[in-house]
Order: C-alpha cells, then sequence, then structure tokens
C-alpha cells in the first residue's frame, strides 16, 4: 500500500500510475492511496486512517462496533480533536470536533489493514458520547446502547471518573437514566426511560462536520 505522494516523492509520474490501474496492477482504494489488487480490508477506513491519523470512530459507528445498537450507520463517525481541519475523503464521513483536552480519553486502537489503524472510542466512551449528543442521534439509542453495555459486561455503570474530571461544564448528563438502567439490569421487571428529549433525531444525517463538546 502506498499514498500518491511517496510515489511521486520515488520518482513514480501520474501517467505510470493511471497505466498501473487501467492494466489492474493496482487499486485506488481511496483519496491519493493505492494497493495491490486482492486487498481484504475496509477501503473507507484505511483512506480514513491515512488521511487522519489521530481520527476515531465515534458515537453510532463505535457502537455498533461493540455491538451496543443495531442500527448501521449511513455515514462513518469519526472525531478529531479540535484544532484539526478534516480531510477530503472520498468515503461518506460526519465528522466531529472533541475537545481537545478529553480527546484522548478511552479511545483505542483499531487495526484495518496491515501497518495501518485507526482510534476507536471504547464501549464506556461510547456510551457517554451517546447521551451527552444524544439531541443528534435520539434519548433512544443511547438508552439502548447502556442497557446492552450493563446486561454484557458489569451491572455496575462504566466509571466516569477521568472523564467528568477532564470535561469542561456541564457534565455529560448521564446520571437519571444510568441509574435507571442500573435499576433494569439487576432488576429484570423495571425498565429503562427512553423517553426522547426534546429536539432528538434519530435519523442519520449527511456527510457533515459538527464541533461537539464530548
Amino acid at each position: 500500500m502506498f499514498t500518491h505522494a511517496q510515489a511521486r516523492r520515488l520518482g513514480v509520474s501520474d501517467r505510470r500510475l493511471y497505466r498501473w490501474r487501467n492494466d489492474g496492477t493496482i487499486d485506488i482504494i481511496g483519496r491519493g492511496i493505492f494497493a495491490q489488487p486482492g486487498l481484504e480490508a475496509d477501503f473507507d477506513l484505511i483512506e480514513i486512517a491515512v488521511q487522519a491519523p489521530d481520527a476515531a470512530l465515534c458515537l453510532s459507528s463505535a457502537l455498533a462496533r461493540h455491538g451496543l445498537t443495531d442500527e448501521i450507520p449511513a455515514t462513518i463517525n469519526i472525531a478529531l480533536p479540535r484544532p484539526q481541519r478534516q480531510p477530503r475523503t472520498t468515503a461518506p464521513v460526519t465528522w466531529h470536533r472533541f475537545d481537545e483536552a478529553s480527546f484522548g480519553l478511552d479511545r483505542t486502537e483499531l487495526a484495518v489493514a496491515p501497518g495501518i489503524i485507526i482510534g476507536l472510542y471504547g464501549r464506556a466512551r461510547s456510551v457517554i458520547d451517546a447521551f451527552g449528543l444524544r439531541h443528534l442521534y435520539g434519548h433512544d439509542q443511547a438508552t439502548e446502547a447502556l442497557r446492552r453495555w450493563l446486561r454484557q459486561h458489569d451491572p455496575n455503570p462504566p466509571s466516569w471518573c477521568a472523564w467528568s474530571a477532564a470535561s469542561p461544564p456541564p457534565k455529560p448528563p448521564c446520571a437519571r437514566p444510568w441509574r435507571s438502567c442500573c435499576e433494569s439490569a439487576t432488576h429484570p421487571t423495571n425498565s429503562c426511560s427512553s423517553t426522547p428529549s426534546k429536539g432528538s433525531s434519530t435519523g442519520s444525517p449527511a456527510p457533515s462536520t459538527r464541533t461537539d463538546s464530548s
């Protein structure tokens, strides 16, 4: 796998690249990214990882990776630290700007190809972000993700001590629904409250850029 910039540094002309593409010697797997045919990988995630090394899968895209939602996002939700500008990609991405101070909290890594990794927020962070941005993706998704997290792992809510300390006011509004779902996990006859908040939305947005408070 190589980029257009790497090819140019090695003296490979655009004409030769086009010839290799046309005769099947290479595949174009993203904007300015090439690989030998037969690579089995998610080309969209490769492109994002190469073009934005600090990127992290977040919100519904991260929840889906962790099995905390059945929803399949129409676009890939990607977080960048707030000062950074998003790159141009052919992949369908909704970009989110997260606070730089808390950007690295619960950020893990996902291998998308040999030598290529992309950030992935963990289960706890993904659930917290779903509540914090429930006006974008709906209260129901956040509540269901929390319910699944508790059933799959531990009847205690994910610890948010470090997250809360690093987050600027207001703090993530998760406490009441968290308590409700904790009670539901330990007493199955109860159920989590899932009343949508005013202005909530369950639809998937078109590719865009948002500045968020997570």
